[in-house]
C-alpha cells in the first residue's frame, strides 16, 4: 500500500488526488487530503465570489474525488506545524504532494502603502468570502470612492462586489456581516486602475462584460487612455482573449455622450489604463488619494514613465496586483519566483530530488493560469510519484495516518464533520430567510463539525 498526503484541498490538491487514484500503475494507494481548514475546495469556496454561482458550482466535482473511496479529507491539520514538519509528514505518509498555493499578495513597494483605508484586496475576498481567518476583519464601506489597483480578475470581482446591491446578493451564501455592510454602502465611485493598456489587461472577458450589466452601476473608459495602446486601433493580431476584452471596452468607449452616467445610475465604475501608482496620500485618519504616474508603451511589451502625474480620490483602496508563495518549513524556497524548486514535480534540494516530496498548483509553477490549468499540473507530479512507487512504498512508519496526525497535536475534521458543516450552514441560512450562509469563523465551524459522526 502507498500511502501519499496531498496538503492542500482546492483545485491543484483534489485534481493531484485524482490523477493518482484514476491510474492503474499503482492500484494499491490511498491518498489522504490535508488541509489547514476544516473545509475542503480552496479558493473555489473562499476565493470566487459569491455571485459566481457556475464557478462555485465546481466544488461538485471536487467532492466527487474526496468521495472516492480510496481518497480521505482530512481537514484542521496544519502541516509544517511544530510536530508536523516535512520529516514528520514523511514518518506518516510515504510520499507528500504540496499543493498550497501562493498564500500573500505582492507589494506595490510605494509610500503610504499602509495607510488605514489601503488594504490586499485578498483581505476583501476573504472578508466577503467568510474565510475564517477574516472573521475579524470588517470594513465600513463608508468611502465614497475607491479605488482598485490591479487589471486582473480579482480587480473585477472586487470593483464588481463594491457595486452591486446587497439586495442582489442574498440568495448567495455571503456571511450577513459583509451584506449588511454592502447595503449600507457610501460608495458611488469605484476607481479600476491598470500601469499598462488594454490589450495587456488580465482579466477573461466574460468577468469584463458583468461589470457592463450591473443594475445601477455605469462603466465609464476614456478613449484617449485605450487609444494609447498600439493594439487597439487593429487588435486582431492579439490573442483572442485580448481581442475581445478591446472590443468590449472600444464598444463602451464609443457610447454617446463618452458613455456618461444617465441620470438615477446609482454607482460608477471607471476603468483606467497607462497610470502606475507612485504614493497613497493621506494621514494617520486613512488614505484619501492615490498619486499615479501616466505611462507609456515602451514598444516592448512594458511600459515607461512620462512625469506627468494625476491623483484619484479614495478613501479606500484595494491593491490587487498579484499573488506570492511563501516559503513552506522544511522545503527550498525561490525568493525570486516565490516557488518551490522541482523538476516535472519533484522538489529539488540543492539540485537533488528530496526523496518522497512533490510540489502541484501555484507553489510549484507560480500564480499563473485558471482553474483548468492545475489539471495538467497536478497530472505531471502525480506521473512523477508514480514512477517513483516502487521506492517510496512502506517507508511510512507512524501506523495509521489520522491517528498520528492526532498524536502530533492536530484535531482532524474528517468527512463527516465536513458534512455536518454544510448542513449547520444550509440550516443557519433557513433560520435567516436565505439560502445556504458560511458560517465566517473557526468557533462556528469546529463546533459544527464536532457534532459530527467521524467513523469514516
Amino acid at each position: 500500500m502507498l500511502r501519499v498526503a496531498v496538503i492542500g484541498s482546492g483545485p491543484s490538491g483534489v485534481y493531484t488526488a485524482q490523477s493518482l487514484v484514476e491510474q492503474e500503475i499503482v492500484p494499491d494507494i490511498e491518498v489522504y487530503v490535508l488541509d489547514r481548514l476544516p473545509c475542503p475546495y480552496g479558493l473555489v469556496r473562499y476565493g470566487v465570489a459569491p455571485d459566481h454561482e457556475k464557478i462555485k458550482s465546481l466544488q461538485n466535482n471536487l467532492r466527487t474525488v474526496l468521495e472516492h473511496p480510496r481518497v480521505r479529507f482530512v481537514g484542521n491539520v496544519e502541516a509544517g506545524a511544530p510536530g508536523l514538519g516535512v520529516e514528520e509528514l514523511r514518518e506518516i505518509f510515504d510520499a507528500v504532494v504540496f499543493c498550497v498555493g501562493a498564500a500573500t499578495d505582492r507589494h506595490l513597494g510605494i509610500p503610504g502603502e499602509d495607510l488605514p483605508g489601503s488594504h490586499p484586496a485578498t483581505d476583501f475576498v476573504a472578508w466577503y468570502s467568510a474565510h475564517p481567518d477574516a472573521a475579524a476583519t470588517r470594513f465600513a464601506l463608508t468611502a465614497r470612492s475607491a479605488v482598485v489597483i490591479g487589471v486582473g480578475n480579482v480587480a473585477v470581482d472586487v470593483a464588481r462586489m463594491l457595486s452591486r446591491a446587497a439586495a442582489e446578493l442574498a440568495a448567495t451564501d455571503m456571511p450577513q456581516g459583509p451584506l449588511g455592510a454592502l447595503a449600507d454602502s457610501r460608495v458611488e465611485d469605484v476607481w479600476m486602475v491598470g500601469r499598462r493598456g488594454p490589450s495587456q489587461a488580465k482579466f477573461t472577458t466574460k468577468e469584463l462584460r458583468e461589470l457592463g450589466s450591473l443594475p445601477g452601476t455605469e462603466v465609464l473608459v476614456r478613449p484617449e487612455e485605450l487609444a494609447l495602446d498600439p493594439a487597439y486601433r487593429d487588435p486582431a493580431g492579439l490573442p483572442a482573449v485580448a481581442r475581445r476584452n478591446v472590443e468590449v471596452l472600444r464598444g463602451w468607449a464609443e457610447r454617446p455622450n463618452g458613455g456618461g452616467a444617465p441620470v438615477g445610475r446609482r454607482r460608477r465604475i471607471h476603468l483606467r489604463f497607462f497610470l502606475r501608482p507612485v504614493e497613497m496620500l493621506g494621514d494617520a485618519g486613512g488614505v484619501r488619494a492615490v498619486r499615479f504616474e501616466r505611462t507609456a508603451p515602451d514598444g516592448s511589451g512594458g511600459v515607461t514613465g512620462t512625469g506627468r502625474f494625476e491623483e484619484i480620490e479614495g478613501q479606500l483602496v484595494l491593491r490587487s496586483v498579484g499573488y506570492r508563495g511563501t516559503p513552506q518549513p522544511g522545503l527550498p524556497f525561490d525568493e525570486a519566483t516565490g516557488t518551490v524548486p522541482h523538476t516535472a514535480g519533484r522538489v529539488l534540494a540543492e539540485g537533488a530530488p528530496l526523496p518522497g516530496v512533490y510540489v502541484a498548483g501555484w507553489i510549484k509553477r507560480g500564480p499563473t493560469g485558471v482553474i483548468g490549468t492545475n489539471r495538467p499540473c497536478a497530472k505531471e507530479t502525480a506521473q512523477s510519484l508514480l514512477a517513483d512507487a516502487a521506492t517510496l512504498a512502506g517507508r511510512a512508519t507512524a501506523g495509521d495516518p489520522v491517528a498520528a496526525l492526532a498524536r502530533a497535536g492536530q484535531r482532524p475534521v474528517l468527512w463527516p464533520g465536513w458534512l455536518a458543516i454544510e448542513a449547520a450552514e444550509a440550516e443557519w441560512g433557513q433560520g435567516l430567510g436565505r439560502g445556504t450562509v458560511k458560517l465566517p469563523d473557526w468557533a462556528g465551524l469546529l463546533a459544527a463539525a464536532q457534532a459530527a459522526d467521524t467513523s469514516r
